[in-house]
């Protein structure tokens, strides 16, 4: 038994240590902070939690991915954000008693550590840096969101797919990349239809600006003109 839960002790502080929030702290530090948290498998296509539900725990991504998304009144999915590992979620839990106005579902087999509300409102007061984190995630989570709601409301597809294509270059240091998503999240995500994703990224392949091997291989061949789209 022992044995089991030093393994879980090791897995949930890799788990921490990857957090930016958590990754400035000592190592007994981050070791006091372990203890406080259990991990949880999910398998592909779990929902971790839905709207509605209270919001009393934050969730650490170990391994795999989990897409944060808002469903319409006719089922129709709005993907917001991928969470990859070392990203949180439910963090609104620190602040008030207060439900998820989103989903959090897997993209794949999925490894979650998992924290209460109390103890991680403990730990801001015990070491202050966590605060100062916090609010610089929060700040680049308000301009991703807000560049995304100026995107839908304010470009049209072709404009929309063009600035994903040079985002995610810029994300991955490279012109090379393969995209994270399927055409059906990626069409989630920019608020159009998967037949529209395919048209426009061929479209920009027939005009020079990339190179699309398979369905997700990209390499991007003017990305100037991309961005000028």
């Amino acid at each position: 038994m022992s044995s089991c839960r030093h393994v879980e002790d090791e897995k949930n502080q890799l788990c921490i240590s990857a957090v930016p929030i958590f990754n400035h702290l000592k190592q007994d530090e981050m070791k006091e902070i372990v203890k406080t948290t259990h991990m949880k498998k999910f398998s592909r296509g779990e929902i971790i939690y839905e709207a509605g539900e209270n919001s009393d725990y934050m969730y650490i991504l170990h391994r795999g991915r989990v897409k944060i998304y808002y469903l319409s009144e006719t089922g129709k999915e709005q993907l917001i954000r991928i969470m990859e590992p070392g990203d949180f979620m439910g963090e609104l839990s620190l602040f008030s008693k207060s439900t998820f106005d989103h989903y959090a579902g897997t993209m794949e087999n999925t490894e979650i550590c998992i924290m209460r509300q109390q103890d991680l409102q403990a730990f801001l007061l015990k070491w202050p840096s966590i605060s100062l984190k916090l609010l610089d995630e929060f700040s680049k989570r308000l301009l991703n969101v807000e560049k995304l709601v100026s995107d839908l409301t304010s470009k049209d597809v072709e404009k929309r797919t063009a600035s994903y294509l040079v985002n995610q270059a810029e994300k991955e240091g490279s012109l090379s990349f393969t995209l994270p998503l399927s055409k059906k999240e990626l069409a989630s995500y920019l608020g159009t239809t998967p037949e529209s994703i395919s048209r426009k990224l061929a479209e920009f392949q027939e005009q020079g600006f990339l190179i699309l091997s398979g369905q997700k291989n990209i390499k991007l061949l003017e990305l100037d003109q991309l961005r000028n789209i």
